[in-house]
C-alpha cells in the first residue's frame, strides 16, 4: 500500500507531489558520501520539482491533511527498492511507516483543538525547524490548521519560510489562500485539493473501513464528498442521530416558540459535545499535570508552592478547547442544515442533482412544496449568515435563535 492510497480523487495532487518527492529523495541521496548520483537528478533545489513550503487547500473534507503527512512520508522513505528505480512513498519501509502513525523522529505534525495557534507555539516550531534532521532525510513539519495562525503568529513563521534550514520543509494547510498571510503564500508552493466524488468516498469507506455498499453510498452522499465526516457517519450511530434531529428541525419552526426551542436543543447538543470531550480529557490532563509538578496522589493532593500559575494555564487552555468543540459541534449541524435547503432547492428547480438528503426525501418535498426558490435561498442565507456571526464571537443561542427565526420568516 503506497502512501499516497488514502488520497481520494486527487490523482494531479498524488501525480505532483509523487514527482517533488522522487526529486526530494534523489536530492538527498546525491549528498550522501559515495552515492551514484542518478542522471535524473536535479543539481539543485531550484532545479527541482521539490521545494521548501508547500500550501496545501481545498474545501473540508477533501484530503488537505492527508495529502501533507503522505508526502512527509514518501520524503522519509528509505525502500531499498529505490535504488531499482521504485518511487519513494512506498508505504511499508520503516521511514514510511513511522511518518504516517506520527512517531517519525524528524516529523511534527501540528494540529489544534483551540481557537488559534498563537506565537509561542509557532517560536517552538521554528526552532525545531532550524534543527538538521535527527535520523530521516528532511525535518518535515506539517501545521495542518495554518488558517489558525494568529496575525503575531504568522510573523513568526514568515521568517522561517523566508530562510528555510536546507534539509527543512514546511506543509501548511487551510481551507484557501485567503485564510494564509499572503507574505507567506507568496513564499510556498500551492497544491489545491478538490471535493472528492461520491462514488470515490464510498469505495474508500468500503475498501479500508469495511462498510457495507448501502451505508457507505448513504453517508458520502449525505455529507457531498466529505471524507471525516462520511466515514464518522457511517461507524458512529450517535452521529447519525444527531444528524437527524437537525433534519427535522425545518419541520419544527412553525411558530416563534417552536423557533426557540429548536434553537436550545441545538445549543445543548453542541455543549454536550464539548462536555464529552471534557470528560475523556480534562480530567486525564489535569492528573498528568499535577503529578508531573509532584502534587500528592488523588485530586485532593496539594500542589507545591508556585505552580499555580501552571494549573491556571491548563485549565484556560481547556476552556478554549471546550469553546472550539462546541463551535465546531454547531458548525457541523449547520452544514447539514444548508445541504437539506440545497436538496430543497433543487427539487424546486427542477434540477437533476442527486439529492443529499434521500433517506428524508419526504421532508425535503414537503418544505419545497411550501415554498418557493426565492424563500429558500434566504434561508440559506440565514444559515450562512448564523456561521459568520458565530466566526465574530457573537453568543452562540443569540446566532442560531436570529437564524430559526429567519429560517421561519422565509
Amino acid at each position: 500500500m503506497a502512501v499516497w492510497d488514502d488520497l481520494v480523487g486527487q490523482e494531479r495532487v498524488t501525480e505532483q507531489l509523487a514527482a517533488a518527492a522522487r526529486d526530494a529523495d534523489a536530492l538527498v541521496t546525491a549528498e550522501e558520501p559515495g552515492a551514484a548520483v542518478p542522471e535524473s537528478a536535479p543539481a539543485s533545489m531550484s532545479a527541482s520539482r521539490m521545494t521548501h513550503a508547500w500550501l496545501f487547500t481545498g474545501p473540508p473534507g477533501s484530503g488537505r491533511a492527508t495529502a501533507a503527512r503522505a508526502f512527509a512520508a514518501a520524503l522519509q522513505c528509505v525502500s531499498p527498492d529505490r535504488a531499482l528505480g521504485g518511487a519513494p512513498g512506498c508505504g511499508f519501509c520503516d521511514g514510511c511507516h513511522t511518518a504516517l502513525v506520527g512517531t517519525h523522529a524528524d516529523v511534527e505534525v501540528v494540529r489544534t483543538d483551540l481557537l488559534s495557534i498563537g506565537v509561542k507555539e509557532t517560536r517552538d516550531l521554528v526552532r525545531r525547524a532550524s534543527m538538521s534532521p535527527a535520523g530521516g532525510r528532511w525535518q518535515v513539519i506539517v501545521l495542518e490548521d495554518a488558517d489558525r495562525l494568529t496575525e503575531g503568529a504568522g510573523n513568526v513563521l514568515l521568517k522561517a519560510v523566508e530562510e528555510p534550514a536546507p534539509r527543512t520543509v514546511w506543509l501548511l494547510c487551510a481551507p484557501s489562500i485567503e485564510d494564509v498571510l499572503p507574505t507567506i503564500r507568496s513564499r510556498c508552493r500551492l497544491l489545491t485539493l478538490s471535493t472528492p466524488a461520491t462514488s470515490a468516498v464510498a469505495d474508500m469507506l468500503m475498501r479500508r473501513d469495511g462498510i457495507e455498499p448501502a451505508a457507505a453510498t448513504a453517508a458520502a452522499r449525505a455529507t457531498q464528498g466529505h471524507i471525516g465526516r462520511a466515514r464518522r457517519l457511517a461507524t458512529d450511530e450517535r452521529a447519525r442521530a444527531r444528524r437527524a434531529a437537525v433534519l427535522k428541525l425545518p419541520l419544527r419552526i412553525d411558530d416563534i416558540g417552536g423557533c426557540l426551542k429548536a434553537a436550545q436543543e441545538l445549543i445543548d447538543a453542541a455543549g454536550e459535545d464539548a462536555k464529552q470531550v471534557a470528560e475523556e480529557v480534562d480530567a486525564k490532563e489535569t492528573e498528568e499535570l499535577r503529578a508531573a509538578l509532584g502534587a500528592a496522589a488523588g485530586t485532593g493532593g496539594r500542589l507545591p508552592r508556585g505552580t499555580a500559575g501552571v494549573m491556571k494555564e491548563l485549565q484556560d487552555k481547556q476552556k478554549r478547547r471546550s469553546t472550539r468543540t462546541q463551535r465546531d459541534s454547531l458548525d457541523l449541524a449547520l452544514t447539514d442544515l444548508t445541504g437539506f435547503y440545497r436538496d430543497v432547492l433543487a427539487l424546486q428547480l427542477g434540477t437533476a442533482v442527486e439529492l443529499a438528503n434521500e433517506d428524508v426525501r419526504d421532508s425535503v418535498q414537503r418544505i419545497a412544496a411550501g415554498s418557493t426558490p426565492e424563500r429558500t435561498l434566504r434561508r440559506i442565507e440565514a444559515v450562512l449568515a448564523c456561521r459568520q456571526a458565530l466566526d465574530r464571537n457573537v453568543a452562540p443561542l443569540l446566532a442560531v435563535e436570529a437564524m430559526t427565526a429567519a429560517l421561519r420568516a422565509g
